[in-house]
């Protein structure tokens, strides 16, 4: 059984990668995040409950850890380059990397409690009810927090509500 867990751990790092992307926004600070949670998560596998859910524990390891580190530094959240975008012509490619800069820099911008819930809802495709369990808040503060994070990033971009990257009609 614990050989099927760390094969499933393996499966979800790029997952884990994005979120601590997300929440640090630096590539070097997000490898050493998911270094350090799953570290934690090996060492304290027998605490993780079967039949719940293994990513909803692994992100809430990470985030617990990500809000260590922030106290122990007490440093601002910084913004690295890009992601390569795919694309095929330098064109493309280079727009996508201009639009793709700008929203990451306004995402990082956000409040860390909002950008938490932008990254696991919009980005990890998390229901509410996940999220609310990996930052053991109620469902009504995920959703209003991610509603005023939508508003503030559409706002920063220029762009009206509806249209805000990873916007959505329906309530999940």
């Amino acid at each position: 059984m614990a050989a099927d867990i760390r094969h499933q751990i393996i499966l979800l790092l790029p997952r884990l990668r994005r979120f601590a992307r997300g929440l640090t926004g630096s590539a070097a600070e997000a490898d050493d995040l998911v270094q350090g949670a799953c570290e934690r998560a090996l060492r304290a596998i027998g605490s993780w409950q079967p039949g719940t859910r293994l990513d909803s524990w692994l992100f809430r390891i990470l985030r617990n850890l990500w809000i260590d580190d922030l106290r122990r530094r007490r440093i601002a959240v910084s913004s690295e380059g890009p992601i390569d975008p795919p694309g095929e012509d330098g064109r493309t490619v280079t727009e996508a990397r201009i639009d793709l800069g700008r929203v990451r820099e306004r995402i990082a911008e956000l409040p860390p409690a909002q950008r938490e819930v932008l990254v696991l809802v919009c980005i990890e495709d998390l229901s509410y009810r996940e999220a609310a369990a990996v930052l053991d808040v109620p469902i009504g503060t995920i959703m209003s927090r991610l509603a005023r994070a939508r508003q503030a990033l559409a706002a920063s971009l220029g762009e009206s509500g509806a249209s805000a990257p990873g916007a959505r009609g329906a309530v999940r």
